[in-house]
């Protein structure tokens, strides 16, 4: 046997306190960014055939920390998604200490009922009255996992006998959903070109009169629409489709209504901003990322389906009574209704955090974003040199750089944006609108203060002036 330490020591929590307290401090940077090459060469990336000791691994570690990005700083704000949450720590530790699978109730008792009380939870704050639903590893997975039981239910033989080739298959979103949708199209062999995209106002939202044409063309080719995927928060402006005008076209022409909601679906805490997704009751399904405006760590991903059966007949295959032994507790297996065997305990993070936090404190959370981000739009229409790219509806703010006699506005910002990031200041990502590049700028940090976002603005505007001199 290995002769090696089993246990946590105090120089492991040290790590873990110290790493979580220089993201706290303003001046510690974000990334110390380097070049691919450069930073191979910095690191060990040699597979030993002989093990280390404790003391090298945690060399290793360390090592790993210094050239990590920094989600968990104030001025990350790249992604969709960032900041530090301590049950949700707890919960991932947790999770891996007890290394069990969702598939029975007999091999993960506990996080079987919590993954069904949750799913109970979320679902009424949906509006679903009896919702089923699972945990899936991600957004993506859950617009697949969408359009895969609309797929069946509109052709039940098709999960045994596979396509009827003589009827395409026809999606609806809008131009400005996922790229998931796409890759959906293309898993289930419907065809990334059947996925049809909607065109959009300004504030990036579904034009309802658009989707009844595109489905009604749709059907005089003699194709057979399926679904209609809506976006509750978008990935570069973060809109909001109008869901209950989709719900009532889904509902007359006798489509799937699914909504992706993983980035925005957390309004609903919010009784003041809920408003943003008034007719989600309706939808067919829904996913819902609780990694990213709860908080949460990667990945905590809350798929839900307004009436139960559809997983289950969409995902239960035979040959599986090795496993699923249909006894006592076979109805609390989840295991038959997911099309993954292995899946992680990702309910434990989610149920320590609301336990933790509670609903009062997630509804703040997101009265505190759309201030914020209100409060960043007001700089930019009162600052000079920046101007807003698109109307402001939710967490995210689009906007760029004006420089001083520079033809190429666009390469500037690009520029822009490359300097702040890897300065390690504030790291900050871009979009292009049309054919214009915008700094997107996401507010979602959990402790997020005002001081935070005039900290990226002068972080900004400094590297600008610089670059602009």
């Amino acid at each position: 046997m290995l002769d090696k330490n089993r246990y946590l020591d105090e120089k492991v929590l040290k790590m873990v306190n110290d790493y979580i307290q220089e993201n706290q401090d303003p001046e510690t940077p974000v990334t110390h960014f380097l070049p691919p090459e450069e930073l191979s060469q910095r690191l060990n990336l040699n597979l030993p055939e002989e093990g280390c000791s404790l003391e090298d691994l945690y060399s290793t570690i360390a090592e790993y920390l210094q050239y990590s990005v920094r989600t968990g700083h104030r001025q990350f704000l790249n992604q969709l998604w960032s900041g530090y949450s301590l049950p949700g720590l707890l919960g991932d530790l947790f999770t891996s200490l007890t290394n069990t699978s969702m598939y029975t109730y007999e091999v993960a008792p506990v996080a079987t009922l919590m993954e069904k009380a949750l799913i109970r939870k979320m679902g009424g704050i949906a509006g679903f009255k009896d919702p089923e639903g699972l945990f899936l590893t991600g957004g993506s997975n859950g617009n697949l996992q969408a359009m895969m039981i609309a797929r069946n239910h509109a052709l039940p033989e098709i999960k045994q006998r596979g396509f009827l080739p003589s009827q395409p298959l026809t999606a609806f979103v809008s131009e400005e959903s996922h790229y998931s949708f796409d890759k959906a199209g293309n898993i289930l062999g419907i065809g990334t070109g059947n996925v049809k995209k909607i065109r959009t106002d300004a504030e990036g939202r579904m034009l309802p009169e658009e989707l009844v044409t595109s489905i009604s063309e749709s059907r005089d080719l003699g194709e057979l629409p399926f679904f209609v995927g809506a976006t509750a928060g978008t990935t570069v402006k973060g809109a909001y489709d109008p869901l209950e005008e989709i719900s009532a076209i889904a509902r007359e022409f006798n489509l799937w209504f699914h909504v992706d909601g993983s980035w925005g679906g957390t309004a609903l805490f919010s009784s003041r901003h809920r408003v943003l997704l008034k007719g989600l009751e309706a939808a067919d399904s829904f996913i819902w990322n609780a990694h990213k405006l709860m908080g949460l760590p990667l990945i905590s991903s809350v798929f839900l389906v307004r009436e139960k059966g559809h997983l289950f007949r969409t995902n239960s295959v035979k040959g599986t009574d090795y496993i699923f032994h249909d006894e006592a507790f076979g109805a609390h297996d989840i295991g038959p209704r997911s099309l993954q065997c292995g899946r992680r305990v990702d309910a434990l993070k989610l149920w320590l955090s609301w336990q933790f936090f509670g609903e009062k404190e997630y509804a703040e959370r997101v009265e505190r974003f759309f201030a914020f981000a209100a409060y960043a739009e007001q700089i930019i229409k009162d600052t000079p040199r920046l101007e807003l790219m698109a109307p402001r509806t939710s967490f995210n703010v689009c906007f760029r750089y004006i420089p001083h006699g520079v033809d190429d506005i666009d390469a500037f910002n690009l520029k822009l944006r490359e300097e702040l990031s890897r300065s390690g200041k504030s790291f900050v990502n871009f979009a292009r609108l049309g054919q214009a590049v915008t700094i997107r700028l996401v507010i979602a940090h959990l402790e997020h203060t005002q001081k935070d976002v005039e900290t990226f603005f002068e972080n900004l505007l400094k590297t600008a002036e610089e670059l602009d001199s």
